[in-house]
């Protein structure tokens, strides 16, 4: 089967791995076809069917002890990937006349009702939100220095997450998962 890792905060402060490395860390761990993507932190791989915690445990596991450090992991078939790389969470015209880039927070798990009615009442005309199943999308007006979001905020209700552009998400399914 195949699944893309987004793995976050891979390359802060002191730390550093190139993708070659990256990609050997998930070939250590057994994952075959291992293939990443733009910045470190965007990992496509085979591995047979096991369930997505324990996927996600064994590289979070093999991550922290080949590089040292804590790796935070999101995980998504490539079912999923394609399914969200296709999502309109907005109008298209709306999307186009934003100077900002629609953003999508890959979350682990859905959040509950609360949460999300927390995280929506954060949404203004300069900053849309809108969920998907295990996504928060956020399309800014302006640049995201330029935002006024409060991501504390949206992070301590959501739990762990890692945000990538829409544009790396299509772009990741048409030229990583094309390939497999």
């Amino acid at each position: 089967m195949i699944y893309a890792a987004f793995l976050r905060g891979m390359n802060l402060g002191n730390r550093r791995i190139t993708n070659d490395e990256l990609r050997g860390q998930f070939e250590a761990l057994g994952f075959q076809s291992v293939r990443t993507f733009r910045a470190a932190g965007n990992v496509v791989f085979e591995s047979g069917r096991e369930s997505e915690a324990k996927l996600i445990a064994r590289i979070e596991a093999g991550l922290e002890d080949g590089l040292g450090y804590a790796v935070p992991t999101v995980l998504r078939t490539a079912k999923q990937l394609a399914e969200l790389a296709a999502a309109e969470p907005f109008p298209a015209a709306d999307v186009e006349a934003s100077k900002g880039k629609l953003q999508v927070s890959l979350l682990a798990a859905r959040p509950p009702a609360k949460s999300r009615k927390a995280v929506l009442a954060l949404s203004t005309g300069a900053d849309r939100l809108a969920f998907g199943e295990r996504e928060l999308f956020w399309l800014p007006s302006g640049g995201l220095l330029e935002s006024d979001l409060d991501l504390k905020t949206v992070d301590a209700e959501l739990g762990l997450s890692t945000r990538r552009t829409k544009g790396t998400i299509e772009a990741l399914v048409a030229k990583r998962l094309e390939h497999h």
